[in-house]
């Protein structure tokens, strides 16, 4: 069942990218897709089918909706440079994280920690956001969350304690 909520939520980034952002049908794909990623772990866990399968498909889950969203938003967004730079710069740490991990692990390591957890939700809640926010003050809350989830997340990996089918190693 859980797979089949993270499918889904590929199907439906799929039809979001169709649709004129910030459309209200765009903000009710974006989030049942969002709420989909909130659901599928929690699903796994209950019904004690966590799986290494179920945890890639998730990884590539968010990215196609990453992905989706930010074809979809950066257009429609008047991001500043620094915002740029920093979103680069988080990049370039969870891409040293990746490396670290197959380096480490010789496979590609996914981090389902609360930190990262926390980024996407408030990644998820950002579009929502954009009439009474200002979308400086809301990249300086999310990218610091995301800058401290990259680190803790290369942290994690270095130091070996990682989950796997809902069992930490450390």
């Amino acid at each position: 069942m859980a797979n089949i909520i993270t499918c889904t939520r590929i199907l439906i980034s799929a039809a979001l990218f169709f649709c004129p952002a910030l459309s209200p049908i765009f903000y009710s794909l974006y989030l049942s897709a969002g709420i989909s990623d909130m659901i599928d772990g929690a699903v796994a866990r209950e019904t004690n089918t966590v799986s290494a399968f179920g945890s890639r498909l998730d990884t590539i889950a968010d990215f196609v909706f990453v992905t989706v969203c930010l074809i979809k938003l950066f257009p429609v967004m008047n991001i500043p440079g620094w915002v740029y730079l920093w979103i680069a710069g988080i990049a370039v740490i969870k891409l040293f994280n990746i490396a670290l991990g197959y380096i480490k692990e010789k496979k590609l390591i996914a981090v389902h920690s609360f930190m990262n957890k926390a980024t996407g939700v408030l990644l998820l809640i950002l579009p929502l956001t954009f009439s009474f926010i200002s979308l400086e003050n809301s990249a300086i809350a999310v990218c610091t969350v995301a800058t401290v989830a990259a680190i803790q997340e290369g942290h994690y990996i270095n130091s070996g304690c990682i989950t796997y089918s809902n069992k930490r190693k450390c």
